[in-house]
């Protein structure tokens, strides 16, 4: 079973640890959908289950670095700021700073430094094919030269988003103490299916 690899450097907001079940909701700030329909549907899921189930919020980024960026968190938890394309939405409903709560503990996704050792991170984005080893050695290389490619041609690395290779923003994902990731979701979750996730999980647990 994969395993998330969660990164980030401090807590923006709130407070995060882990529990028998967690659940991470991955999104930036210059994310329309996220704000559309992700925030809301987090922020019912953490008024119903936040005394089983431990949430973090995680702002990333893979695009628009100027944009979806700390300070721009900070900003939007201190004073509810918007920016880009997020700005653009909310403006056209007549909103010019965010309308909406984050009920949420909250932290920014690491960046990778010049300390961090690339073929560390080649190794650990191709393990998360669990067939990897059962692979053909050239093939193993194969997929090796394209994820050195990938790496080396990004602006900035994100760490949690990368490594995960997640697919976008917003990301839903359910884990549990060991890290092992039990539901991974990308774009447009209805609540009632997260809803159903958790319930789930929580009944087997007990």
């Amino acid at each position: 079973m994969q395993k998330l690899a969660l990164h980030y450097d401090e807590m923006l907001q709130g407070e995060f640890s882990l529990k028998e079940l967690n659940f991470l909701f991955a999104f930036q700030v210059n994310c329309p959908g996220c704000f559309a329909y992700g925030i809301p549907a987090v922020n019912s899921l953490y008024e119903e289950f936040k005394d089983k189930v431990a949430f973090l919020g995680l702002s990333t980024a893979f695009e628009d670095f100027e944009f979806n960026n700390e300070k721009n968190t900070t900003a939007l938890l201190k004073s509810s700021e918007i920016v880009g394309e997020t700005k653009s939405y909310f403006a056209k409903q007549g909103y010019h700073i965010n309308p909406l709560s984050l009920d949420f503990p909250v932290a920014m996704d690491s960046t990778a430094d010049e300390q961090l050792n690339v073929e560390d991170l080649v190794h650990t984005i191709c393990k998360t094919n669990p067939n990897f080893d059962f692979w053909p050695i050239f093939e193993q290389k194969q997929l090796q030269r394209n994820v050195r490619d990938y790496l080396e041609k990004q602006e900035k690395i994100s760490l949690t988003f990368t490594l995960n290779q997640l697919r976008g923003t917003p990301t839903f994902m359910v884990f549990n103490q060991e890290m092992e990731i039990l539901a991974h979701n990308f774009g447009h979750l209805m609540l009632h299916e997260m809803k159903h996730e958790l319930e789930t999980r929580l009944s087997q647990s007990n």
